[in-house]
Parts: C-alpha cells; structure tokens; sequence
C-alpha cells in the first residue's frame, strides 16, 4: 500500500472520529433562550479549575460597558447621560467623563464601597448640586476628576484617602474656610482656569496637604504668590496671572521644586538670589516685563525668559562664579522677543558647558519692528551621544498632537 493510501485512511478515520464527538449535539439549543437576556460575568481566581469554586457575578449598569479583562471598571462616558446611573458595589474605576450630567447624588453610591477613581470631567455639574458628602463617605477614593464642569466653588468634604484632584476648567471662585484641611495624603491639585483671587486664597493655607507635590494655578486672577505652601511641593503652575512680584526668601520653604512655570504674569524685578534651589530643573517666565536677568541654580536645564524688556544678557549675574567641579546644567535658553542688540557674551560657554541652543529669534529693539540678530539659533556642536538623543527629542515633537501642544501650557497630572 502506498504512502498516499495510507494517509488518506488516516484522514477518514480522523474525520469519523470528529463528527461523532458533535453527532448528539443539539445546535439549536444555542439559540432556545431570549436574545437580549444578559448573564453576569464571572471572576474565578482559580483560573485552572472547571467550576468556578469562589463564584463572584460582575454586575453592570446597563447604559455603561463592563469589559471582561477589566472587571472592576464601568465604562460610562460619551453615551449622553444626565444621570448617574446605580453603580455595582464591586467597581472601583468609574469613568463618567463626557456626559450631559448635571448633578451628583447620593443615591447612585449608597452601596459603593471599593470605588477608587472617578471620572465626572467634561459634564455640566455646579456645585449646589453635588449632594453634601456624597464623596467624603467614598473611603478608597484616591482620584476624582472634576475638570471642565460649571463648578463655582471647591468641593467640600472630600476623603482622607484623596491623593489626585482635578478640577481645572470650571467657575471656581470660592473656598469654604476649611476646604484645604482633611487632604493629608494630596499629591497632586490642579486649580487652573477658574476664577481664584488672591482673597479667595488668603487664610487657606496649602501646608496642611503635606504630600502635595504638583500644584496648579494657572490661567486665575492672582496678583502675588500663593501663600503657605507645603515643603514638599515639587512643581508649581502660576502662568497666566497677574503676579507682580515675588517676596524675597518666598522659595526658602520650598528646596523641593523642580518645575516653575510663571509666564504671562507683570514681573518686572527678580531679587538676586530669588531662585536659589538645588533641584530646579526648568523656569519659565516668559511674557513677563524682566528687564534683567538673575541668578539661575546649577541645578537648572531649561530656562525661557522670552517676551521681557531684557536688553542686555548680564552673563555674570547668572553665573557669578565657575566650579569645575560642580558645573552648571544649563541647556537650552530663549531669549527671543526682547531687546537684544548683541547676542550673549561667549564667557556663557564657560559659565554653561554643557548648553545646546540658545533661541534668539525676532528682537523687539525697535517699537513698530522687530529686528533679528546676526544668529536668530545658536547651536553647540553636539557629540554623537547627544546628537543621538537630540534627534529622540525632535521625533518626539513631531510626534506631538495640538492636545499634547496645549497641555504643554500647565503641568500634566501625571507629571511628565
């Protein structure tokens, strides 16, 4: 008998053997019970086990969507809600952002025990409708995100258990007396584009949250600096107001920052050793009315002082001394939009070495033209290694979509 011959009585008894296994299977039961009825999902810890021995039905809402892979999250946004709909005791990622939603009451979390994150950004939420402690019962609630409602006032009470709280593009003018206090494990507050003065801040103070970290306050109505902030603050937004002045030693309580971004503000003097912080990595007070410089950390990476009446680069004010042994970390400056007549004195190399690009731009030397110097970019010659990464940063950008360009604007929650 041949190769092929036998094959081919291997394959039929195959066949035999396939077709018998299904010959006394109803298909048609498949299909005896109601379309639309539903079965709960159900978690099995013991993946390997037939019967689920510790049975646990995943219940959902039935305007929102419960993946499989993600049992303990209930997906509710962009579906046009105005309400809140009963939320499963189990759940502990509620995602509600992009709704019609105009109040938060109490009823839809009576039986919410594990909730972790909520997410009510992009709704038409104002504060007299949010039920009086209806998130301060919530005792896991580590992220509540509010941004983009109609709120006119900080929510209050809040949970302990708090750590990231966004509420950015609302009507924010108010703040209980008391509002602050409560929040000792805050990470992270985000406060921009509201309506904040400077006498809705005084007497609240922020050194209560002794974990915060981030905090923003851009695009309100501040004339000075916020008062009592915690030591452990590491990035402060305050673009975007009309702060005039920083106190002298105003940093001192705050060795931690990292990140300062106070552009489009009305600061004309800096006091000398204003910035004087030994992890200061980026300042940024652009569109300011500067007209001179100041001393910088060794610390600092990036600095943009573009859009100031700066006529002169006073390089010895930046860097009064040169320790080989501790030198500066300066990169990348701009300085375009000032009134620079002469680019920065080459002693800057000295001072800087390891400084990539200096952005000089259009200068404003005249009132009705804006003039352009010699070099509008100087760039150092890079080493291979630093070419390298250089060219990683630029896909990066390129890559960068307009919501990317406009968070740029503020500090990202997640810090970036």
């Amino acid at each position: 008998m041949g190769i092929m011959s036998q094959l081919s009585i291997i394959h039929l008894l195959w066949a035999a053997m396939v077709f018998c296994q299904y010959d006394d299977y109803d298909f048609e039961d498949e299909y005896d019970e109601e379309p639309d009825r539903q079965h709960p999902y159900y978690f099995n810890p013991n993946t390997q086990a037939e019967v689920p021995r510790f049975p646990f039905p995943v219940e959902c809402a039935r305007e929102c969507f419960c993946p499989p892979a993600f049992l303990l999250s209930m997906y509710c946004d962009h579906r046009k809600l105005k309400t809140i709909p009963n939320i499963p005791r189990h759940v502990q990622q509620l995602y509600l952002q992009n709704n019609d939603i105009e109040a938060v009451p109490a009823g839809p979390f009576t039986n919410v025990t594990f909730l972790r994150e909520i997410n009510l950004s992009h709704n038409k939420i104002k504060s007299h409708m949010i039920d009086h402690g209806v998130f301060a019962k919530l005792s896991n609630l580590v992220q509540l995100h509010l941004q983009h409602n109609e709120l006119e006032e900080f929510p209050f009470p809040l949970p302990s258990s708090l750590e990231r709280l966004l509420l950015g593009f609302n009507k924010i003018s108010r703040l209980s007396g008391n509002a602050l206090e409560g929040l000792p494990n805050i990470t992270m507050l985000d406060l921009c584009n509201n309506f904040l003065d400077d006498s809705v801040l005084k007497g609240k103070s922020f050194s209560n949250m002794k974990n915060l970290m981030q905090l923003n306050l851009c695009n309100n109505k501040l004339q000075t600096m916020p008062p009592d902030l915690p030591s452990s603050l590491m990035y402060l937004s305050l673009e975007n107001n009309s702060i005039s002045y920083i106190p002298e030693n105003y940093f001192k309580r705050l060795p931690k920052i990292i990140a300062l971004r106070m552009s489009h503000n009305n600061l004309q003097n800096i006091p000398h050793n204003t910035f004087n912080l030994p992890n200061l990595l980026e300042l940024n007070l652009g569109h300011n009315k500067l007209k001179q410089v100041f001393y910088i950390p060794r610390s600092l990476q990036h600095l943009y002082i573009e859009d100031n009446d700066i006529e002169i680069i006073n390089v010895t004010l930046m860097c009064p001394s040169v320790d080989p042994m501790n030198t500066n970390q300066l990169t990348y400056i701009r300085v375009d939009q000032n009134k620079l007549t002469i680019p920065i004195s080459t002693y800057a190399f000295f001072c800087f070495p390891h400084i990539r690009t200096i952005y000089y731009g259009e200068q404003n030397v005249n009132v009705n033209k804006s003039t352009q110097l010699r070099i509008p970019v100087f760039r150092r010659f890079l080493s291979p290694e630093e070419y390298d990464e250089d060219d990683d940063d630029h896909e990066t950008h390129d890559h960068e979509t307009e919501e990317d360009r406009e968070a740029d604007h503020y500090f990202h929650p997640y810090f970036q």
